[in-house]
């Protein structure tokens, strides 16, 4: 069995000036390396800040963008995996997305959100197309989404079912949507029976206050660790140990019925 130690780190805070979100990086990873953790995950848009307006295009970068070779120098500093999010750009689209680079600094895995929250999401991204993008660490098979997308089972589901053991989730999520990290996140862990790393933004940015409350929710339905309100960075294992007992006492993914639930895919709409 496997066991992966992970660092959340909940900063850095409100709208960083240029080049202060990397260096918050790279002081967070080597808090979190000097712990042990092999992953550090930051928030939803931890590069730019989150409540950006119209600016959010003229800050958006290619994928493999001057700040994505910088987080990987940094991942390979630290030796470490970092999790992080940005505003993409590809083409005339931008995206709300993610990416997680490697311990030797090359991109693992790049993910867009498929779910936008509210007006202003919809105003400034173009919505991701795919729904489970997966990379392995260190024998551990991890799944990427981004906050909102959480809040959906059938997203979370579908990353249970194509194998993923440790789901990452960065989140902006604000005040006062507490529900979500203190029963949300853990449910979703439980049903689905996987670990979430749910990783929020905190403090104020305009109309915006952020509630912090990162956690790391288990597959039993714990929560092994949880951050605070402020800046903060929790360190936790993920044992896959603990899926072999979670699983056979909770069976929801062995008594599917998948032939009962057409009705949920388009196809399978009733005609109206």
């Amino acid at each position: 069995m496997t066991s992966l130690r992970i660092a959340l780190y909940q900063g850095p805070g409100g709208v960083p000036a240029p080049g202060e979100s990397l260096a918050a990086f790279a002081r967070a990873a080597r808090r979190a390396a000097a712990a042990g953790a092999r992953l550090l995950v930051t928030p939803e848009l931890s590069l730019t800040g989150y409540a950006l307006g119209d600016a959010v295009a003229e800050l958006a970068e290619h994928a493999d963008g001057p700040s994505a070779r910088a987080v990987g120098r940094i991942a390979a500093e630290h030796g470490l995996a970092i999790h992080y999010g940005y505003p993409e750009r590809d083409g005339s689209a931008v995206y709300n997305a993610a990416q997680l680079m490697g311990p030797d600094g090359t991109r693992l895995a790049a993910y867009r959100k498929t779910h936008l929250f509210g007006p202003y999401e919809t105003a400034q991204f173009t919505p991701g197309a795919e729904p489970v993008v997966q990379a392995e660490l260190d024998g551990v098979r991890l799944g990427l989404l981004v906050c909102y997308d959480v809040e959906f089972p059938e997203a979370v589901r579908a990353h249970a079912l194509a194998g993923t053991e440790l789901l990452l989730v960065p989140t902006a999520l604000m005040r006062p949507y507490e529900i979500v990290p203190r029963s949300v996140v853990p449910v979703r862990a439980w049903e689905s029976q996987l670990y979430i790393a749910y990783t929020n933004r905190h403090g104020d940015e305009g109309e915006h206050v952020f509630a912090g409350m990162s956690c790391l929710a288990a597959p039993d339905g714990t929560v092994r660790a949880r951050a605070g309100g402020g800046e903060d960075l929790v360190v936790a294992d993920v044992d896959t140990a603990a899926f072999a007992a979670s699983r056979a006492e909770n069976t929801y993914l062995a008594d599917r019925r998948p032939e009962l639930y057409t009705s949920l895919s388009p196809q399978g709409e009733p005609r109206r």
